[in-house]
C-alpha cells in the first residue's frame, strides 16, 4: 500500500510533469518557491528530498526530516546549498543532475555574451520606448558594440560546460585560453586549441572573462576586486556558475564607471536578489538562474533525479554521486 511506501519529498514543481520515482510515495510541493516553515514541514518523515538549488540543506532541515532520510537529489549541477559534512555524517547520500545542464547553460553563457557584445537589451529598450522615433535614424556611431571575431575569451574552469563554452566561442572566429587546476589536454586540441594560463594572466589578456567553477571556499569571490581591476577596458565578464564566484559590489563599480565594456550574469551573490547597483546599469544583461531552462534538459534533470532516488532506496549507487 501507497503508505507503507518510502516518502520522496519534493521541494518544487518540476519540468515535464511531477517525479514519478518507482516503489515510493510522492509529496511534491507547486511552482512557488516555499518558505523556510514550509520547506522544514514539507520534508518530515521523507527517506529521499529532491531539492532545488535554493534550498539550504543544512543541519536543521536534515534533522527536521528524520532518521530515516537516506539521500538528497540536487536538481542542479551545483550543489554548495547541500551541506555534504552532516550528510557525511549521518551516512546520507548526495546526487546531483551533471550532465544535462551543459549544453543549455552553455547556450545561455553565449547568448549573454552577445547580448552583452552588441548592446541587444540597450537597443531593445531603445527601439520599443519610442525613443527611436523620437531621435530618428542612428548614426553611424551610435549603438555601436564589439565584434567576437579575433577577440580572446578566458574560460574559468575548465569542465563541461567551461568546454562546450569553449566549443562557440571557437564557432564565432575567438582565440580560447583557460584557467584550471590541472592541464585539460582535450581544450589544447582541435577543435578549441585553447592554451592554459595562470589566473592573473588571463584576465590581463582577455576581451572575455566567462565564469564556470563550481562555489568552494578557493573560488568564493574568485573574481575579487583587485582582479577585476586587472581587466581591460573593452572586458566583458560572464557569469552562470554561481553568483558569489564575484564580488557584485567590485563588479557594479567597475561598470558603473565603464572600467569594462559590459557583464552578462545568470547567477548572483545573493539570489534571488539582485544587488541594487547592478539594477540600474545599461551595460549589464541579467537573466534569473536559467541556464539550464531548456525544456529538453530540464525534462533530462527530472529523468536524472528519478534515477539517483530510485537507487538509493535500493540501496545502489545512485548514477550521479557526489558523497
Amino acid at each position: 500500500m501507497t503508505q507503507n511506501l518510502p516518502i520522496v519529498a519534493v521541494t518544487r514543481a518540476t519540468p515535464g510533469g511531477n517525479l514519478a520515482v518507482k516503489n515510493a510515495q510522492m509529496r511534491q510541493l507547486g511552482e512557488k518557491m516555499p518558505t523556510r516553515g514550509e520547506l522544514l514541514d514539507h520534508v518530515q518523515g521523507a527517506s529521499v528530498i529532491v531539492s532545488m538549488y535554493m534550498d539550504g540543506i543544512d543541519r536543521e532541515l536534515i534533522d527536521a526530516a528524520g532518521d530515516q532520510l537516506r539521500g538528497v537529489c540536487n536538481f542542479a549541477v551545483g550543489y554548495n546549498n547541500i551541506d555534504t559534512e552532516v550528510c557525511k555524517e549521518r551516512g546520507i547520500v548526495v546526487a546531483y543532475t551533471p550532465d544535462a545542464v551543459t549544453e543549455g547553460t552553455a547556450n545561455m553563457g553565449f547568448l549573454l555574451l552577445l547580448a552583452v557584445a552588441r548592446r541587444l537589451v540597450e537597443a531593445d529598450r531603445f527601439a520599443r520606448s519610442g525613443a527611436w522615433a523620437d531621435h530618428g535614424l542612428l548614426g553611424m556611431h551610435e549603438m555601436v558594440g564589439l565584434e567576437l571575431t579575433g577577440r580572446t575569451i578566458h574560460i574559468v574552469g575548465a569542465g563541461r560546460i567551461g568546454y562546450a563554452m569553449a566549443l562557440r566561442a571557437k564557432a564565432f572566429g575567438m582565440d580560447v585560453i583557460y584557467t584550471t587546476r590541472s592541464q585539460k589536454i582535450g581544450f589544447e586540441i582541435a577543435p578549441v586549441c585553447a592554451r592554459q594560463v595562470e589566473l592573473e594572466v588571463g584576465l590581463r589578456q582577455a576581451d572575455v572573462v566567462s565564469i564556470h567553477t563550481p562555489l568552494t571556499d578557493e573560488t568564493r569571490h574568485l573574481l575579487s576586486r583587485d582582479r577585476i581591476a586587472m581587466l581591460r577596458p573593452e572586458a566583458i565578464v560572464i557569469n552562470t556558475s554561481r553568483g558569489p564566484t564575484i564580488d557584485e559590489s567590485a563588479l557594479a563599480k567597475a561598470l558603473r564607471e565603464k572600467r569594462i565594456f559590459g557583464a552578462g550574469l545568470d547567477v548572483f551573490e545573493d539570489e534571488p536578489r539582485v544587488h541594487p547597483e547592478l539594477v540600474g546599469l545599461t551595460n549589464v544583461v541579467m537573466t534569473p538562474h536559467i541556464g539550464s531552462a531548456e525544456r529538453r534538459w530540464r525534462q533530462e534533470m527530472s529523468r536524472m533525479c528519478e534515477r539517483n532516488a530510485e537507487a538509493i532506496l535500493a540501496g545502489e549507487e545512485p548514477p550521479y554521486r557526489v558523497c
